[in-house]
């Protein structure tokens, strides 16, 4: 699995403090910083630092029954996830595609051949800490970090059920989970054939490293020029109906739909409040697509102003159980921009 938005996040924080540390080595001495930042108690110290490792380091105190996390997960994780850990149209499964055969090798065999269409979770999980942590750090993904450890103990467990790891009866603690480790299907399915970890392996890129001469600013070189928008089609039309990402519309463009630039400031405001990862805009993701959305509205007088409303306070049960949070960061005018936005068919 990836590593969670928050490390993402610890890693950029951390960036000024590795400078100061180059700054020091290169000049031999201290540097000074005066009048800027202060040092972190260890209250913030401590929320920062929960990553448990592959060797269990940092894992905390803490047990779960299959049996309690049965119910965590109906209430908290099935929606998404399927209530067997099947998941759904939008989530790739959790469960599925390992054998009591690959128990005993602990290598998943239709991982190695590749006979699977679609790899689950327990398939390409080596570590169990991976799991454990990814869980209390993201789940669930409306309001993650608010699982307690012994909760997160219980899911673990359930999952492990699921996939025939763990029998029914099983509590799963940081006093046995060494030995659940070497019960995954895929504990020995790490290699460093690929050169990602030196020195084992090779290195698969010989670049060499420039700090000099950098730019001030990135360029982008890779948009597309307006007289060549059309060329194709439609690139929108003609991605596939597959992941989160969604070709840009490329067809010919009312201007009446646009006029004067009205949306201009919408691609941020959707960038800014994470609106397409949820939503696609001509199909459903999470929540409904756009063009959903302006259908079943469009003809209300109260449209924009409802729509608005539900985007900054957001809501569940209109198009189904799973909540959209609500967007707090935006002020009424961006909110009503984006409720017309959205019934006019979204328009460049």
């Amino acid at each position: 699995m990836s590593r969670s938005r928050a490390a993402r996040w610890s890693t950029l924080l951390a960036l000024p403090a590795l400078l100061a540390c180059a700054y020091v080595a290169a000049q031999g001495k201290p540097a000074t910083w005066s009048g800027i930042g202060r040092a972190a108690t260890q209250d913030e110290l401590r929320a920062w630092d929960i990553d448990v490792r592959p060797d269990f380091k940092g894992l905390p105190a803490g047990s779960g029954s299959v049996a309690r996390g049965q119910d965590i997960w109906e209430a908290k994780c099935a929606s998404c996830h399927g209530v067997f850990g099947e998941s759904n149209e939008v989530f790739p499964p959790v469960i599925g595609g390992t054998t009591k055969k690959d128990m005993q090798s602990g290598r998943v065999e239709a991982l190695a051949k590749g006979t699977e269409s679609q790899r689950s979770t327990m398939m390409k999980l080596s570590t169990l800490s991976t799991l454990w942590d990814y869980i209390h750090r993201a789940m669930p993904w409306n309001n993650p970090r608010t699982l307690s450890a012994d909760e997160v103990y219980a899911v673990t467990a359930y999952i492990l059920n699921l996939a025939d790891v763990l029998p029914a009866d099983f509590t799963l603690s940081d006093a046995n989970i060494r030995s659940v480790q070497a019960m995954l299907p895929n504990r020995n399915g790490k290699s460093t054939a690929h050169g990602l970890w030196l020195p084992t392996g090779r290195p698969d890129v010989r670049n060499t490293a420039c700090m000099r001469n950098c730019a001030d600013s990135p360029r982008v070189a890779s948009s597309l020029p307006d007289h060549a928008r059309g060329s194709h089609g439609n690139l929108h039309e003609q991605t596939r109906n597959l992941g989160a990402a969604r070709g840009q519309k490329t067809g010919p463009q009312r201007s009446e739909d646009n006029p004067a630039g009205e949306f201009a400031a919408v691609k941020s405001l959707t960038a800014r409040s994470a609106c397409l990862g949820c939503h696609g805009l001509d199909r459903k993701l999470v929540g409904p697509g756009f063009s959903q959305v302006a259908e079943k509205y469009r003809s209300s007088e109260r449209a924009e102003t409802y729509l608005a409303q539900k985007i900054r306070d957001g809501g569940a049960g209109v198009w189904g159980d799973i909540p959209m949070p609500a967007s707090a960061g935006l002020n009424e005018a961006d909110a009503l921009l984006l409720a017309r936005w959205i019934l006019k068919g979204t328009p460049e």
